[in-house]
């Protein structure tokens, strides 16, 4: 596939700073989104296995279950803070994931924890306590929950993003976003009969459209960028997800930017983007989880 890399990342956090608008738009339960979303994906990697005659389940695979039943548990935390709070508080909140991935890999894989670092986890909370000043904080305020709901979720993605990063060596970048997604489709495939009404077959092919875009061309985008890409570039750019997202939230839904989203919003960035230029892991972006295939071992040899 040719296209510049740095077109692609910036077309994949477009695709990924459009879901607010998919979820609102669709109009149906945080379950029935959560389902496509996840189904899809799954879905069309398996099939691509079974082509392929690739054997899934070897290996670390029940560690990579367990992490996959927490993305399900994400997934639906994310959806629930789209559908409560506007898009551009949902998008900025789900940012502070690399701040939560630092504080879990420094508690889970002792990676040592600069006084920079610490400083960068500082000022990220202090954006979010400036985000939460204008939030009246109740059970019956939608902001609340929904910021709530995205915070939660992007703690969780750090823990995922945490077992991932150690058991990628094993999977490939298709067989990780299959187990990602894996739980999900399962947990969540009866709640589209159980919901009423159901999905209308406009909102069934939108959904559709939905899980595929984010689970397959952006992850294929993604992919892409990653291979030609410096990590510190490529880093920087998947921020532009936040600002397609508000840009989405101002024009489709004319939401108001505040000041309290502006400078809370300013403090997480920030500290997102310099907490990430310094540490050059194997990548694990909101939607999709990237890594190097140096070192993997070749499919079905019984690991």
């Amino acid at each position: 596939m040719k296209l510049n890399p740095y077109l692609a990342i910036i077309l994949a956090s477009t695709i990924g700073g459009s879901s607010g608008v998919f979820i609102k738009l669709l109009d149906l339960p945080a379950t029935s989104i959560t389902f496509f979303r996840m189904f899809v994906p799954v879905a069309v990697l398996l099939v691509y296995f079974l082509l392929n005659k690739t054997r899934l389940f070897r290996g670390h695979y029940g560690i990579m279950l367990v992490a996959s039943g927490l993305n399900a548990t994400r997934m639906f935390l994310f959806f629930i803070g789209y559908l409560y709070t506007t898009i551009g508080n949902a998008v900025i909140i789900l940012f502070t994931w690399p701040i939560f991935a630092a504080i879990f890999s420094a508690m889970f894989l002792k990676e040592k924890v600069s006084v920079r670092t610490a400083t960068l986890i500082g000022l990220a909370f202090t954006g979010i306590v400036v985000m939460y000043m204008d939030k009246e904080i109740s059970l019956g305020n939608r902001d609340f929950i929904g910021m709530a709901a995205m915070l939660f979720s992007a703690m969780i993605f750090a823990i995922t993003a945490v077992i991932f990063k150690k058991k990628l060596t094993y999977y490939s970048r298709t067989e990780t976003i299959f187990y990602q997604n894996l739980i999900g489709a399962l947990v969540f495939l009866p709640f589209i009969f159980i919901n009423t009404p159901p999905p209308s077959l406009l909102q069934f092919s939108v959904a559709s459209l939905y899980g595929f875009l984010i689970g397959i061309v952006a992850f294929l985008l993604f992919f892409l960028a990653l291979r030609k890409l410096k990590m510190s570039h490529y880093s920087l750019f998947t921020y532009w997800e936040v600002l397609a997202a508000v840009f989405f939230g101002a024009v489709f839904f004319g939401e108001a930017i505040t000041a309290n989203m502006i400078i809370g919003g300013g403090l997480i960035l920030l500290s997102g983007i310099l907490l990430r230029k310094q540490r050059k892991p194997a990548t694990v972006h909101a939607n999709h989880v990237l890594a190097p295939e140096s070192g993997r071992k070749k499919e079905g040899d019984g690991r």
